[in-house]
C-alpha cells in the first residue's frame, strides 16, 4: 500500500493501485505498473534494446569516469542515463543488426574546463604509452597549471580499461602510462581528460587522443 506523506498534495511512496510513487532526485515520481506483452518484438524495438545494451554494456566498466564527467549535464537524469543518451545517438557505427561503438566518439566527460593544445600519444618502451601537451596559456577561470589529467586507455582485442584518475598536474605536460604486458602488439583507443581542482565539479571534454599499436 503506498502512503503520502504530505496530504493530498504531496508525494506518495511504493504501490497503490495501478501505479508505483517514490521521491527521485528531488522529484515526487508517480509510474504506472508496467503490462506484459504476448506479441513478439519488432525490429524497431529489438534495434532499440541492442543499442541501449551495447552502449551500457561498454560505459558500466568505467561509470566512475562517467559519473564524475557526466555529472554536470545529467540534471534530472543521473550522469550515466546522460552519457548512455549521448552515446547511442553519436557513438554507435554500422547497421543494425551489425553494430559497433565508434571508439573515436567515446567521451568518459563533458564539462567547461579547457583542454591544452598539442596533446600527442607516442610508444617508445615496450608496454608503456606516452602522453603529452602543451601549458601555454594563463591560468584563468576555466584552466589552470593544478588541473589534474584522468587518462585511459581501451584494448578492443582484451576489452580491458586501463584508467587513471586525477594523475598529474596540467603543468606536468606529459605523463608515461604503463599498461599490462600483454597489450604489446594489440591496437589501443587512449582518452585523456583534466578535472579543476580549484573549482568542484569543473571538468573538460575527454579527448580521443588517437589509435596507437603496443610495443
Amino acid at each position: 500500500m503506498g502512503v503520502i506523506h504530505q496530504g493530498i498534495l504531496g508525494g506518495f511512496r511504493n504501490k497503490t493501485g495501478s501505479v508505483v510513487g517514490a521521491f527521485w532526485r528531488s522529484l515526487n515520481v508517480m509510474k504506472g505498473l508496467p503490462k506484459k506483452s504476448s506479441k513478439p518484438p519488432t525490429d524497431a524495438q529489438k534495434e532499440v534494446r541492442d543499442k541501449f545494451g551495447l552502449v551500457t554494456n561498454f560505459l558500466s566498466w568505467i561509470s566512475p569516469l562517467v559519473e564524475v564527467g557526466f555529472k554536470g549535464l545529467s540534471g534530472v537524469r543521473t550522469a550515466m542515463n546522460a552519457a548512455v543518451a549521448y552515446h547511442i545517438e553519436n557513438a554507435l557505427t554500422g547497421v543494425w543488426p551489425a553494430l559497433n561503438i565508434d571508439y573515436t566518439k567515446v567521451m568518459f566527460s563533458k564539462g567547461k574546463l579547457a583542454l591544452p593544445s598539442n596533446i600527442t600519444i607516442a610508444t617508445t618502451v615496450d608496454a608503456q604509452i606516452d602522453f603529452s601537451w602543451a601549458n601555454l596559456s594563463n591560468d584563468g577561470k576555466y584552466q589552470d597549471a593544478t588541473d589534474k589529467a584522468t587518462i585511459m586507455v581501451y584494448n578492443p582485442v582484451k576489452q580491458e580499461f586501463v584508467v587513471l584518475q586525477q594523475i598529474v598536474a596540467r603543468s606536468a605536460m606529459s605523463y608515461d602510462l604503463a599498461v599490462p604486458a600483454n597489450f604489446s602488439g594489440d591496437t589501443v583507443h587512449c582518452y585523456i581528460s583534466f578535472n579543476s581542482v580549484k573549482t568542484k565539479g569543473l571538468v573538460s571534454e575527454s579527448y580521443y587522443a588517437g589509435a596507437l599499436e603496443v610495443q
